[in-house]
């Protein structure tokens, strides 16, 4: 890099208009990140897929920002580890689990699906909670691959994410190559 970068704090990786195929997006993200320093933040500019993030990281980005967890809980959608959770659908009006088992937000504590089926197509409020579980997925998840790459377990972290959001094996092609180009096979 030349001196004048020097005393940049990071890095942002931008122009990705998410309109651009997956296999491009991972091209342009790995060659970024390959080419800029490794001491220094790699930012990747609204970035905010699950899985997004996962195959970000493994590509050599450090940190994302992106308006999906809150958008897609305008849609009654809430993140969970096989992917998304519709909570819109009629066959949540019955069922009085919590978006997600495993999760320590306030909204899995205090209210079940069916609770939040009643009240998405009617009060904003709802939109609300689940804008607060989906930025609690995502931080966990950040943590998560945090705690696997400082335990130097990143590798069996994604492809074991990856297992969740493909249970039938039927990993797209992109993502294959996307982390093959980080030397993760799944």
């Amino acid at each position: 890099m030349n001196t004048r970068d020097a005393h940049l704090p990071g890095y942002a990786i931008g122009g990705l208009a998410g309109g651009e195929e997956k296999d491009a997006f991972c091209r342009v993200v790995a060659q970024c990140a390959s080419k800029l320093p490794v001491n220094k933040p790699r930012y990747v500019m609204g970035v905010g897929y699950p899985l997004d993030l996962v195959v970000c990281s493994a590509l050599g980005a450090d940190l994302y920002d992106c308006v999906y967890p809150s958008r897609t809980a305008r849609f009654g959608t809430a993140l969970v580890p096989e992917g998304t959770l519709r909570l819109k659908t009629a066959a949540m009006a019955a069922d009085y689990r919590p978006i997600d088992d495993a999760c320590d937000c306030l909204v899995c504590q205090k209210y079940s699906r069916a609770h939040l089926h009643a009240k998405i197509t009617k009060e904003p409020h709802a939109a609300s909670l689940l804008t607060y579980h989906n930025m609690r997925y995502q931080m966990r998840l950040c943590d998560e691959m945090r705690q696997a790459i400082i335990s130097q377990q990143f590798q069996e972290f994604v492809q074991s994410f990856v297992r969740k959001q493909f249970p039938n094996n039927m990993v797209p092609e992109w993502l294959r190559e996307g982390l093959s180009s980080a030397e993760i096979a799944v």
